[in-house]
């Protein structure tokens, strides 16, 4: 819900020309919305503000453009940039706390265009809490498989999915797992987001080539137990990762793919040998992030409302039955039989509690891949993904789709958020 009273400032503010106040309510009214980044977009006519909620951008309010220079040279100043630059784009941060004593890292990034400087702000809670390990969506197998991989003396852990997908939640979670005192953790990260107690966390530094490589090669004279580095994103960090997990270190990293599966295919691809894949990776983790719908409105809906118009009921009721029957109930052994039976769907409606937008608040959905023998052995003989992701689904992998279903048959989220992130998958075994 939007606070009246500080919409109501930032307005005043923006009608006085209190630029201070402005950029200070624009903060703050942010924050209590949950916002993730503040985008303030120059128009030829007005300055857009907007704020991404829950994953999608919402207009807040439009200023005069007489007043944007102020406004930019006002965050410049903030986060350490230079004023007189703009024509090229900047990079900065900074730190303010919120009334109720909260510490936020502000991101800042401006971008010249042709009607004036575009600035975004990432906004980083470094007093928000860990959620554990039930909190972020995990359910069924992909609870069962993770925890396995976790309780591995050694080997690799890789969750993938593409940018704002939560996967640097999903390792902080895990790594909030297994931090005990008789364990030395070390993270390389870009930046550090969370501090967290019992952690050595370093941020690296590209411009004094300290990057995650060198980082992971410092790492491992750390004598260390578990080694977190930020993103694999060539061979020399796979290898090194790769050095580490067959060294008896526990390895967890992030990786961009569409797919568990896919991941594998990736590796290969920056030349790291079948053997070693199939050797050290222990699980690799898919997630989306979807929005979780408001359950003060929330209604029940027929299948069809709400979801692509381009797909007819029937064929999308019929994927919907495939994937609900490729072994759900055994991947999901204490979920309720009922909710099986009954496939009862709900849609968004819109109320005070969620601004009319029907959503409030987001969810991963999960694809965890639980490396064993027989995939192992399609590794080698180099079999194509589509054969692996068979045969995972079969050893009992919950795909994308399956979980998001489950969880729209929970009421959690709707079809049309699964469906906008999660491919159907053309064959369940």
């Amino acid at each position: 819900m939007i606070d009246n009273a500080k919409f109501q400032q930032l307005k005043e503010a923006i009608i006085a020309g209190n630029i201070p106040q402005l950029a200070l309510m624009m903060i703050s009214l942010a924050l209590d919305m949950r916002a993730s980044d503040i985008h303030i977009e120059p128009e030829e006519k007005l300055i857009r503000i907007r704020y991404r909620i829950d994953g999608s951008l919402q207009k807040i309010v439009e200023y005069p453009p007489n007043i944007h220079p102020a406004v930019i040279s006002r965050i410049k100043i903030m986060s350490n940039l230079k004023i007189d630059e703009q024509r090229i784009p900047q990079d900065g941060r900074c730190q303010v706390t919120s009334k109720d004593n909260r510490e936020m890292d502000l991101r800042v990034s401006t971008f010249p265009t042709v009607n004036g400087e575009k600035v975004v702000m990432r906004i980083q809670d470094k007093s928000r809490k860990i959620p554990d390990v039930t909190e972020i969506g995990l359910d069924g197998n992909n609870y069962t498989y993770l925890m396995e991989g976790l309780d591995s003396p050694n080997g690799i852990i890789l969750t993938s999915g593409p940018t704002g997908s939560g996967k640097t939640t999903t390792l902080y979670t895990c790594l909030n797992k297994i931090n005990t005192e008789d364990v030395n953790i070390l993270t390389i990260e870009d930046p550090v987001e969370i501090q967290m107690d019992g952690l050595s966390q370093s941020q690296v530094h590209h411009d004094i080539q300290y990057d995650f490589a060198m980082g992971m090669r410092a790492a491992l004279r750390q004598d260390p137990d578990i080694i977190m580095v930020g993103e694999i994103r060539d061979h020399e960090t796979v290898d090194i990762a790769i050095e580490a997990s067959l060294t008896g270190h526990l390895v967890l990293s992030t990786i961009h793919t569409n797919s568990a599966v896919e991941t594998l295919t990736r590796i290969e691809n920056m030349d790291i040998p079948e053997f070693l894949v199939a050797s050290t990776i222990e699980v690799i983790i898919a997630q989306r992030l979807v929005r979780k719908l408001c359950q003060s409105c929330k209604q029940p809906a027929p299948i069809d409302t709400g979801t692509d118009t381009n797909a007819s009921a029937s064929a999308l009721r019929a994927q919907i039955d495939k994937a609900l029957a490729g072994g759900v109930e055994a991947k999901f052994p204490q979920m309720d039989k009922a909710l099986l039976a009954g496939k009862a769907f709900f849609v968004p409606k819109g109320c005070d509690q969620c601004n009319n937008i029907g959503y409030f608040g987001r969810i991963a959905i999960y694809e965890v891949l639980r490396m064993n023998n027989e995939i192992r052995r399609l590794i080698l003989e180099k079999a194509p993904s589509v054969q692996i992701e068979k045969a995972a689904i079969k050893l009992g992998m919950i795909t994308l789709e399956q979980d998001g279903l489950v969880k729209c048959l929970k009421g959690i989220t709707s079809l049309e958020e699964v469906y906008a992130v999660a491919r159907k998958v053309e064959e369940y075994v």
